[in-house]
């Protein structure tokens, strides 16, 4: 196995925080619930890789503010992390649609460094431990003097004047366009939401109930 180079750890990094930081979001209040009440997938999205250019948890999040809305005519935000396997050449993403958005805001024009990735949809504690790597804030080895690699870049991409069929479960036709890699079309899933609900018959258990 060829061992990662220096930029690929950090960027390697940089995604393990920001996936981190996301966990511990979501981890908040637990135990006040029941586990079983709170199922969601560790990774929600959908993959592919077109030449050097690799697409992880391309996927809708569900709203969690009212600046969001899956209804139609709503906005939503898209969650991605592109990354450029390229050791030398960059590229570019230069747009995104949907057939089931009017427009997205925030998908063009972005450059990719060769070994660089770029990182959607991060929460705001997320971002910031992204943005932290590689300068003076973040962690180094004590055992090594490697110097700062290529942080992930991170956008804010939305989709806008949704249509009609964007509900949770369900997935949607993303198209993303790279000046070298092409077109990539994906099938996106719509976050479930922070909860699934929970089926419970008579032949559940009661809650506090001793046995």
């Amino acid at each position: 196995m060829t061992a990662l180079k220096a930029p690929t750890r950090r960027v390697v990094t940089a995604l393990a925080l920001a996936a981190g930081a996301t966990l511990t979001l979501s981890a908040c209040g637990a135990g006040q619930i029941s586990q079983t009440a709170t199922q969601v997938a560790a990774v929600n999205g959908n993959s592919a890789t077109s030449g050097d250019i690799a697409l992880r948890n391309v996927h809708v999040i569900y709203p969690d503010t009212e600046e969001y809305s899956l209804e139609p005519g709503g906005k939503a935000l898209l969650g991605f992390t592109i990354i450029n396997l390229d050791e030398y050449t960059p590229d570019t993403l230069t747009g995104i649609e949907s057939e089931f958005a009017a427009s997205v805001t925030g998908g063009d024009n972005i450059e990719i460094a060769p070994q660089g990735s770029v990182v959607a949809g991060l929460s705001p504690a997320a971002t910031q431990l992204v943005e932290s790597v590689g300068t003076d804030e973040s962690p180094q080895p004590a055992d090594t003097q490697e110097t700062p690699g290529i942080v992930p870049t991170v956008e804010t991409v939305e989709l806008t004047g949704l249509e009609e069929g964007v509900r949770p479960g369900l997935t949607i036709p993303v198209t993303f366009s790279f000046a070298e890699a092409g077109d990539v079309t994906l099938s996106v899933p719509v976050d479930a939401g922070p909860e699934t609900p929970r089926h419970e018959s008579e032949l559940s258990p009661i809650v506090g109930e001793s046995h």
